[in-house]
């Protein structure tokens, strides 16, 4: 595995906060109907990313995941200004402004969605896989799931595939103990979701996914496995997410007394906590970090808010290929 440095931890502390607060601006402007449909935020997971992509092969291993997926893409290598312009509807968004917040995609950073069907992404992560071994490409994916597309069929059909076809890839379920607003022991007879795998042979364990240095290490050596020809593996990464499943949950399955005791091992104080004891940095300069962050996401904002809506035309163009297409009634002046 990559050792794990102190610009490691100086590097996870500044991605993971502006990760944070780049979700808090779009929050904000999801209130002010800027930003509008679903929007479903990270805060809380930032661990699981940060070390999975310390373990990738960045511009060679593929990503995809559901619809929980703003900071991935930027993670990957997509321009943050990009991703928020997406959200915004704007044609400088990744997607042209067609996609909006589910619906992230860089083909050119390998990060393929992004998916708003529960489980959809997974045979698709899969398919993927089949095509890097088919075509001898030394390439891993990480296929994203949450706790409750867990009990999608599309989940074990896959599996089945993956371990008899022993694909390259690595599949994640980011348990953050609520499909939705249902909590997973009132969904599952077998709580410890990794358990999955056992049923097919293939390599499972749980890690702890508010932690990004057990992450990096869990997922250095599935991804080594799935990269040397061995298969498939199946991670639960049990973390916690801060808000609600979307902006229009209110949240009453749950606590703030028990929101509070998970804030308590939040990913971002923790890299801080080890940057300050191992003096890699001072407060104050953790604080012109935190000045930076500030400017670049107000910098995002200002890109998302000036760019233009695509032209009415490209919903014609993305959807229909033949020109004369017979069944579109009103043609766009």
């Amino acid at each position: 595995m990559k050792k794990i440095t102190k610009q490691t931890y100086l590097d996870w502390y500044e991605n993971m906060l502006f990760w944070r607060k780049f979700e808090d601006k779009l929050a904000a402007v999801y209130i002010q109907q800027k930003v509008r449909g679903f929007l479903h935020l990270y805060n809380g997971q930032e661990a699981v990313l940060a070390g999975s992509l310390h373990a990738m092969e960045l511009g060679k291993d593929r990503m995809i995941t559901a619809y929980r997926n703003h900071v991935q893409p930027i993670g990957m290598g997509v321009d943050p200004k990009r991703v928020m312009a997406e959200l915004y509807g704007k044609a400088t968004g990744t997607s042209q402004g067609l996609g909006g917040s589910m619906h992230i995609f860089s083909k050119e950073f390998k990060f393929h969605g992004g998916h708003g069907i529960v489980g959809g992404q997974i045979p698709l992560g899969a398919g993927m896989a089949f095509g890097d071994k088919y075509f001898e490409r030394d390439n891993v994916t990480l296929c994203f799931l949450g706790d409750g597309a867990a009990r999608q069929g599309s989940l074990h059909e896959t599996l089945n595939l993956a371990m008899l076809w022993q694909l390259p890839v690595v599949f994640v379920v980011e348990n953050n103990g609520y499909a939705m607003g249902t909590s997973v022991a009132r969904t599952a007879s077998q709580e410890e979701i990794w358990k999955l795998g056992l049923g097919y042979d293939m390599p499972c364990e749980p890690c702890d996914g508010m932690d990004p240095v057990a992450v990096a290490k869990t997922m250095d050596k599935a991804i080594r496995l799935a990269r040397s020809g061995g298969g498939p593996s199946f991670i639960e990464m049990k973390t916690y997410r801060y808000r609600g499943h979307s902006m229009s949950d209110a949240q009453h399955y749950r606590t703030k007394d028990e929101v509070a005791e998970y804030r308590k091992i939040d990913p971002i104080t923790q890299v801080k906590e080890v940057i300050l004891s191992k003096k890699y940095a001072t407060q104050k300069e953790l604080d012109v970090v935190d000045k930076s962050i500030k400017d670049r996401v107000a910098e995002c904002e200002k890109f998302a808010e000036s760019s233009p809506y695509p032209d009415l035309s490209l919903m014609y163009d993305a959807v229909y290929e033949q020109e004369d297409y017979p069944f579109i009634k009103h043609k766009l002046k």
